[in-house]
Order: C-alpha cells, then structure tokens, then sequence
C-alpha cells in the first residue's frame, strides 16, 4: 500500500532549534526511504519555499500558526480537506480531531518538571499534551528517558509509545582548512585550538550553566595552576541576567566568552577542537550538542541525568548536575589527562554512529503503516514498545532519578 502522510511543519516557519530541524531532517530521509509514499508538508503561509525538495514531498500551505489560542479549532477545519492516511504531529501536541490516525512525537516533558518555565499562552498549549497523547495512534519519544516521563507523568500505557532516537544535525566531522586548523575568530576573539573548553546551549536554568561556572571558579582554587576557558556557544534564552551575574560574581569574566548563536562551521570547529566539551543540563529528552560533541570526536563530560548517558553511553564521562566540587574535579582531571581524553575521542565517533536519520525515518515509517492499519505501535513482548531498529544501548550507562534534583 502506498501511503500519503501529512507531516505538520509549521514551527519550520518560525523557528531554526530542535524541533523544526528534527522536522526538516526526518521529512528529508523520509523521503528517501520510502519514494513510492507521499509526503505532504503542512508549512505555514510565511514560508513558501519547500521545506524538503524531493519527487514525493508536496507542499500544503497552512493559515493557523503554531501554539496560537485559535489552534485547536482551526488547525483541524484546515487539515478537514487534505486526504491522508495518516498526520504527524512533530511538535509535542496533536490538535484534538481529525479525520485521520495522528502520531505525535514528544520529545521531552520539561514544561511539567520544570512549570516555571512557561508563561500563559505556553501553559494553554502544553496543557493539552495529555489529552493529545491519549488521542493519538501512536506517540513518538526521541529517548528512553522521555518515554518513562510519558509513562509516569501523562499516564500514556507503554505499549502505545515507541522510542525512535534522533540523529545528529550536523554533517560529520572533516579535516579543517589550514588556516583554520589552530585558531577559529568568535565574536572579535581569537580562540587557541585544544585551549578551552565548550558548552552549547540556549542560556536558560535547565542548562545548568552555573553550576559549571563555580565549577570552573572551585577548579582554579582546589587545582592551583589550572585555568580552564569556557566558550560558551548559544542563543540567549530566559532568565539569562543570572548567569552573568554569576560570572560577575565569581570574577571569570576573563575566562568565559560568550559568543551567542553560532553559525553550523563554526559550531563544527568548535565541536572539533574544544578540549573538553561539558553538558550539565538538568534534563534532556535527547541531549543533541552532546550527540554533536561525540560525532566531531570530542572528549565529553556530561550529567549523569535524563537521557544523556542513554545518548553517550561509554564514550562520555558522566557528573552528578548540581554537584559542583565534582565537576571541578572532573574538569582538572580530563584537561590534564591526554591518554583519557584521547580514549574519549576515539570512541565518540563510534558511538554516533549509531544513531542516524535512515535509521529513525525506517522506524517511523513502521509507525505509519501500522497507524494507517489501524494496528497498535510495534511491541516486542515485554509490554514496552521500542522501534525495531533502535541504536544498540548495551554500553548505556543508568541515568540518574532527576525528580529528586529538582
């Protein structure tokens, strides 16, 4: 059966972060997976330019915009028309009806471990997740640590959620021009190859910045000698005045460079050339940078949390998050450590290798054909449903309960 799937890509016309470019890169090895499908992308009118070039991809122009008020009721009077088989809902939240089987991918449940984070309009949207998973045919997790949010906080049956693990976004790591090669120029700085170390994030509490901020400050008092640069790569988020407060604080402004949204060359460099990249992220239902690091065969120290050891497995060393004497420790015996850093180089790439775009678009191709069959998600006896061809996870170290940090 050759199937028609409607992918809402709306959030596309808004926004370049994770979820769109999960989107983008999951439409285009969709396309390339399965060619005698059709794969209609729901992009919104303020973009008109094809989300994904491709023989079997149309374009559907859409009125609503994403997270408006009005959504719940327009969305489906406009999807009423558009004839499917089935329609993904990438952005966490299905709209309540339609007159097709609907999978919804959620890719992490913050909003509800974190309710701070939201204002009003947010907390109107994400308050319809639950009613949304329930509805559908089948919910998406992009972690195994997603899914048991899921499982505890939405109350969704395991047997009707499948673990499809994203990919990295960036193309693989290559040799970097000469000129390149030692030094990269960020935000007016010159910045000395395998000289600091990287943290890539939006700036926002769950990230966890400041705890490595007084990590680093702990560092220099406890590891006389060590001075550790932080670049730190990544667009202003919200109650970021915080963090540079604390920079102030604990006087590093000569040891931090913040250098904003970077471009993907230059966040590829960074990848390549940082001698330590560091993900103290509270929570992460995938933990993409981290991903990313591994790919570009950086030496990686993560938190010991969420889905973060279930992405980096053995090739990454792992932090309890809000323990910062750890971290310095952490941070002076790696930088210090050629002979570890470099076990962590070799296997990074080895361990990314493992997730892919072919590999989750098959998946969830599986998850279309048996929406639009009307049969359950794909169960493998045991009473939770994972996506027959997920990454091997034996090397997956256990992550951490991060309910009781907060």
């Amino acid at each position: 059966m050759s199937l028609r799937i409607v992918i809402d890509a709306r959030l596309n016309a808004y926004r370049d972060g994770g979820i769109p470019r999960y989107t983008r890169h999951l439409l285009a090895a969709l396309a390339a997976h399965a060619p005698d499908a059709t794969f209609v992308s729901l992009q919104h009118r303020r973009q008109p330019a094809p989300l994904v070039i491709a023989p079997n991809v149309r374009r559907q122009r859409a009125w609503t915009p994403p997270h408006h008020r009005h959504e719940w009721l327009a969305l489906p009077l406009e999807l009423a028309p558009v004839v499917a088989d089935v329609a993904h809902f990438p952005d966490t939240v299905a709209p309540p009806w339609s007159t097709m089987p609907r999978v919804v991918t959620i890719h992490d449940l913050a909003f509800l471990r974190f309710p701070e984070i939201l204002d009003g309009a947010a907390r109107t949207f994400y308050g319809r997740v639950a009613a949304s998973a329930r509805a559908a045919a089948a919910v998406i997790a992009v972690s195994h640590a997603t899914r048991r949010d899921i499982i505890e906080l939405l109350g969704i049956p395991a047997g009707r959620i499948v673990v499809i693990h994203e990919a990295p976004a960036l193309a693989p790591a290559a040799p970097p021009a000469p000129v390149a090669r030692h030094t990269c120029q960020i935000a007016g700085v010159t910045v000395q190859a395998d000289r600091f170390a990287l943290f890539v994030s939006t700036l926002e509490p769950r990230k966890n910045l400041t705890t490595l901020l007084t990590a680093l400050q702990l560092c220099r008092q406890r590891h006389p000698g060590t001075r550790i640069p932080l670049v730190v790569a990544g667009a202003r988020g919200w109650q970021e005045a915080a963090i540079f407060a604390r920079v102030a604080e604990l006087q590093l402004e000569d040891q931090v460079l913040f250098c904003g949204a970077v471009d993907d060359a230059t966040l590829q460099w960074l990848y390549q050339h940082c001698r330590i990249y560091c993900n103290p992220s509270r929570y992460e239902g995938f933990g993409l940078p981290l991903l990313e690091a591994l790919r570009a065969g950086a030496a990686c120290l993560a938190s010991d949390t969420s889905s973060l050891p279930e992405i980096g497995g053995a090739a990454a060393r792992y932090v309890p998050p809000l323990d910062s004497a750890a971290w310095a420790d952490a941070l002076a015996d790696l930088w210090h450590d050629e002979a570890a850093r470099a076990t962590l180089r070799a296997a990074g790439p080895r361990r990314a290798a493992q997730f892919s775009w072919e590999r989750a678009a098959r998946a969830t191709f599986a998850v279309y054909r048996r929406a639009a069959a009307g049969a359950p998600p794909h169960d493998d006896g045991s009473g939770s449903a994972t996506a027959a061809h997920d990454p091997p996870l034996s090397s997956v170290a256990a992550g951490r309960d991060h309910t009781a940090e907060g």
